[in-house]
């Protein structure tokens, strides 16, 4: 239970990864300013966390059972937080896919909205309504870059993204007749244990449907290519949960929109900077296919071509 003057932080995904930092970070907050619920499906998974929470858990950090893509257990998780009261949801809990579309079934890209996109509105529409009463609290979406700018070959997780960040633009306008604050997360690559695990196991998947050239970009153009990146810009978990602190102590002031990685906004820009949408997909055309090879030195080209202008546009872990 939350002690009086905390607020109450529910995060989704929080057995590992983005989410398990982010309790951790919130739970030994120094000021004590946070009581943070950190939900995941399987508390059999808790050890990690448990552990990295330390002193906090059962003060200031507490477990709770959430299943995202169930309408009765969003309800019962929020039904058993004291009247309901949530100051601020991170909607961290996501799915990635990545791979040859053809060889993606629609059960697979099914799976991966219900998480990604219908997850998220379940939350929304459970804590909402009171936090419209109250006429305050701050939602906060852990979004992607890739719902800002797609990446071939991950056309369903960018879909899933986009999809969030139109919903969330949307609504972020309603809410704040109600005092309400809604902000996107927007990371690049991350150094996950995720992250890691889907690189491996796309080396050695086949992609049925998929023709063999097709395949071969995506094995041995894009997977290389990927590598560099995550190498070049990845950042870690701390970064994400450090940049989120930052919004949330930001409250209604905080950005709608908050990239953590400055060496992504000139990816970004590209996009902004004809409408037509023609320079970002043959940049990105160019850099995939003829500077393949080249990637880790383009990659950091990149970093120089960041200005101090365009990293005032973002939020900085540090």
């Amino acid at each position: 239970m939350a002690n009086p003057g905390q607020k109450v932080v529910l995060i989704t995904g929080c057995s590992s990864g983005i989410g398990l930092r982010m309790a951790v970070m919130l739970a030994k907050d120094e000021k004590q300013r946070y009581h943070v619920i950190a939900t995941m499906r399987d508390l059999k998974r808790k050890d990690k966390l448990v552990e990295a929470a330390g002193d906090a858990y059962g003060k200031s950090l507490s477990l709770a059972v959430l299943d995202v893509c169930t309408d009765e257990s969003v309800k019962q998780c929020i039904d058993g937080i004291k009247d309901r009261h949530v100051d601020v949801l991170i909607n961290n809990a996501g799915i990635g896919l990545v791979g040859p579309v053809e060889s993606i079934s629609i059960a697979e890209m099914k799976s991966v909205f219900e998480t990604n996109f219908f997850g998220v509105i379940r939350m929304i529409k459970e804590v909402m309504p009171d936090m419209k009463k109250r006429k305050g609290g701050h939602i906060i979406v852990v979004s992607s870059v890739m719902g800002l700018q797609g990446v071939v070959f991950n056309d369903v997780y960018a879909a899933s993204k986009f999809a969030m960040e139109g919903f969330c633009e949307c609504l972020a306008v309603q809410l704040l007749k109600f005092n309400v604050t809604m902000s996107m997360i927007e990371p690049g690559p991350v150094h996950t244990e995720f992250e890691s695990k889907m690189i491996q196991d796309v080396r050695q998947k086949e992609y049925p449907g998929a023709d063999a050239d097709t395949v071969n970009y995506f094995k041995n153009v894009y997977l290389p290519s990927s590598v560099d990146i995550f190498e070049t810009l990845g950042q870690t978990p701390d970064d994400i949960a450090r940049c989120t602190k930052k919004v949330i102590e930001q409250g209604s002031s905080a950005r709608f929109r908050n990239l953590t990685n400055p060496l992504y906004t000139p990816i970004v820009a590209l996009k902004y900077a004809d409408e037509t949408g023609g320079l970002s997909v043959h940049a990105f055309y160019h850099m995939l296919f003829n500077l393949g090879p080249l990637m880790h030195v383009s990659m950091k080209a990149m970093q120089y071509l960041t200005c101090g202008c365009l990293r005032s546009r973002t939020i900085s872990p540090n």
